[in-house]
């Protein structure tokens, strides 16, 4: 055993677990462990400011099979992490975030920038722990970072006294495989659970696979392609499970709900078997159901909190709390064992026939740019080297639509909390967990302006981070809201003055950064954007009056779907 500081035993253990690099902003009680990290290889990318950084930490997370990290300091630069940290709750996004606090014995004195960790972040985390002088900080570490990754995952806020990091201590060298061995699930469906979910399934004609967030993995992703190579069963996608399935895939459909496509939407209403794995039921997506009636319900998801939850609302008919990816690898090794197949032949010619029939489609008459117009080009490039982030608003839900991403982990995009500033700093840490991959953060001016020191960020460490930003000077999303609920009176979504941010981005250094507004520059333009090296920036502006469509209205049903003016259906060759 080897006698160190707390903030060396932080830094030490962070080391063991195999982290590369921290995201964080430094401050007066987390001084002792950005020290240590100055003398350790684990790389310090310090953003804008603590929100950014946990953002960063969690975009780590998202894109990659290992746990992003944040250090930041006491009192009002941990609070600045809450939105992040309730964001990565929301979606069930591993994270650990360290903050420094007031030596121990001033906790709850009114001490200078002091504030209960515990008590802000209690409903907005998965674990919070205040570490005490008498705590054991390296078995505390090495066991968050796995605890974070298991079950349902979620971030750690790990408090640590000033004090604490100076104290001399023993440390262990603990082998982390003993912490990771401890999380491992091995529940596994038995001969009649697999049973007994044949018999509902064999009797289906029209089954169909809602796919969500708890397959956003590599194992995941495996798994569910694997069983759909064996069966072939038309799938639609939750927001969070975006490329899950590769999305050129002609049986897939894509994302369903509120803003779902037109054929998933259409589909969902016609089958007979709704096989859910690893979702939420979102309000956005379950509201909208009229599937329940009718329709036998199968559900995977390892949440037993949620799964208590839709027993009570939605009734499956077959259930299990346990690993998504397991689950369905047990599924197909009893079909394959028991030679079980599946004729759906006639299901999989509708599913094929909608989705060449009801193209997602935008006014091409307009003298103004459409944001969906961009999509649509930008879906062209879309390669399985893409990874995608997004701001929030009718860019997020046109992205998640248009582009065809090909793998897990491709699309970052904030879910459950729909977090506006949420695209640039995630992309920060897709960028450092994919160094290789083609790292495009997709904004809107509103989003954007939320996290714009990002721009700096990305400037000054000279990241290979292209931003697409449409600029439409108002808060889209909303304002069509205002249009429909409050009589076309837009309160505070429209910004009167055009400001230029491609400007902006180049007084900040990026290596290239345009401007257009003229629909004839528009793909040349966006392959100049993508064939640029280094920081790239491309500002596209965008009609403010564009309506995204299609839409399920508030309080309706699939069947209440509105296409708008220019989703139509084209000639198809098969069921009709």
């Amino acid at each position: 055993m080897e006698e160190m500081n707390g903030a060396e035993i932080l830094v030490k253990s962070l080391e063991d677990l195999g982290v590369k690099q921290i995201f964080g902003y430094t401050g007066a009680a987390i001084l002792p462990v950005f020290h240590a990290l100055a003398q350790s290889d684990i790389e310090i990318v310090v953003n804008s400011n603590e929100q950014s950084s946990a953002f960063s930490a969690a975009g780590y997370s998202r894109s990659s099979g290992q746990v992003g990290v944040a250090i930041v300091t006491s009192g009002p630069a941990i609070t600045n992490t809450l939105t992040s940290v309730a964001d990565a709750f929301g979606d069930s996004i591993p994270l650990l975030v360290f903050a420094g606090q007031v030596p121990e014995h001033k906790i709850g004195t009114d001490s200078f920038q002091h504030i209960n960790v515990k008590g802000v972040f209690g409903d907005a985390a998965k674990k919070v722990i205040q570490v005490s002088n008498e705590d054991d900080l390296e078995s505390i570490i090495k066991d968050a970072y796995y605890f974070a990754m298991s079950g349902k995952p979620g971030p750690v806020v790990i408090d640590v006294p000033l004090d604490k990091q100076q104290k001399m201590h023993e440390y262990q060298d603990m082998n982390v495989l003993r912490f990771e061995e401890s999380y491992h699930d091995d529940r596994h469906l038995c001969e009649e659970q697999c049973e007994e979910f044949y018999q509902m399934f064999l009797k289906s004609k029209r089954p169909l696979l809602y796919l969500g967030g708890g397959l956003n993995s590599e194992a995941g992703s495996h798994a569910i392609r694997e069983f759909n190579e064996y069966f072939g069963v038309p799938s639609v996608n939750t927001l969070m499970a975006k490329g899950v399935v590769d999305a050129r895939d002609e049986l897939n459909l894509g994302m369903l709900g509120m803003f779902g496509t037109p054929y998933a939407n259409m589909l969902i209403q016609e089958n007979d078997f709704f096989f859910a794995i690893g979702v939420r039921w979102d309000d956005r997506v379950a509201e909208k159901v009229g599937f329940a009636i009718g329709t036998d319900i199968a559900y995977i998801d390892i949440n037993p909190e949620k799964m208590h939850q839709i027993k009570i609302e939605r009734g499956p008919k077959f259930s299990f709390i346990g690993d998504a990816a397991t689950a369905i690898m047990d599924l197909l090794n009893y079909a394959k064992n028991h030679n079980i197949t599946l004729n759906i032949h006639e299901w999989q010619q509708r599913a094929r026939f909608l989705k060449r029939s009801w193209p997602l489609d935008y006014n091409r008459e307009s003298k103004h740019i459409q944001s969906a117009e961009v999509m649509a080009l930008l879906s062209t490039y879309v390669d399985g080297n893409t990874k995608i982030t997004t701001g929030v608003g009718n860019h997020q839900m046109l992205a998640a639509q248009y582009l065809p991403m090909q793998k897990a982990k491709s699309f970052m995009t904030s879910g459950s909390f729909g977090t506006m500033g949420f695209s640039m700093p995630t992309s920060i840490g897709v960028h450092y967990a994919n160094p290789e991959a083609r790292v495009i953060a997709i904004d809107g001016d509103g989003s954007l302006r939320m996290n714009l020191g990002e721009l700096h960020t990305i400037a000054s460490l000279d990241l290979p981070i292209r931003i697409l930003m449409l600029n439409n000077r108002s808060d889209g999303m909303v304002q069509n809201l205002q249009d429909a609920a409050y009589d076309g009176k837009r309160t505070g979504t429209q910004r009167p003055k055009d400001v230029h941010f491609a400007e902006i981005a180049r007084s900040f250094g990026f290596n290239y950064a345009e401007r257009i507004t003229d629909r004839n520059d528009l793909k040349g333009g966006m392959e100049a954007f993508l064939n640029a090296e280094g920081p790239c920036f491309l500002e596209v502006c965008t009609d403010r009056e564009e309506i995204l469509y299609p839409k399920v209205p508030a309080g309706g049903a699939y069947k209440d779907m509105i296409l708008g003016p220019y989703i139509k259906q084209v000639s198809g060759d098969t069921i009709e």
